[in-house]
């Protein structure tokens, strides 16, 4: 199989359990946050709703300079309601989908660089990048976010298996 295939599929299979906990964010509770050194709810929820089109990223640029972020499309902004995380999810899957359609297993091999400034945090093949940083970072969040969603007081989705809010098998 080749990685694009690869990926495709794995995106199809994380999109639906990301959808059911974005669907589940309660309205007028973006600025709430479990502890002062979390992150806020609607910055979380809109994170995850972003990740995907990070793939895009990693498929186009050469490198990303986290120092700066502020002038790039990779950092999400606040969204304020379930329609707009979920339009959003919707573009980022489409911009991920268009990259990996468009590229191929050899480019995916090339390296990509993730820096500070001047100091490089990692240097890897494209397609490590993308299962790091975009998929095992995305379920990380994800699940960060169900916390978020339990402890706030909405119900929490099955993604993996059930969940104590979805019963069983």
């Amino acid at each position: 199989m080749k990685l694009t295939e690869y990926f495709l599929a794995q995106q199809e299979r994380e999109t639906a359990g990301t959808r059911k906990a974005l669907e589940r964010v309660p309205e007028g509770k973006s600025s709430w946050k479990p502890h002062e050194r979390s992150m806020e709810l609607g910055y979380l929820a809109a994170l995850v709703a972003k990740m995907p089109s990070w793939i895009a990223m990693l498929v186009h640029q050469d490198e990303l300079d986290f120092a700066r972020r502020s002038e790039s499309s990779f950092v999400p902004k606040t969204q304020l309601t379930s329609a707009d995380l979920l339009r959003l999810l919707e573009e980022s899957i489409a911009e991920a989908r268009s990259a990996l359609q468009q590229t191929s297993d050899e480019h995916l091999m090339t390296r990509f660089r993730f820096r500070v400034g001047e100091r490089v945090v990692s240097e890897e093949p494209r397609h490590v990048m993308i299962q790091d940083s975009v998929f095992n970072h995305l379920s990380h969040h994800r699940g960060q976010l169900t916390v978020y969603l339990r402890l706030a007081g909405a119900s929490v989705p099955a993604i993996y298996g059930p969940s104590a809010d979805e019963g069983k098998f």
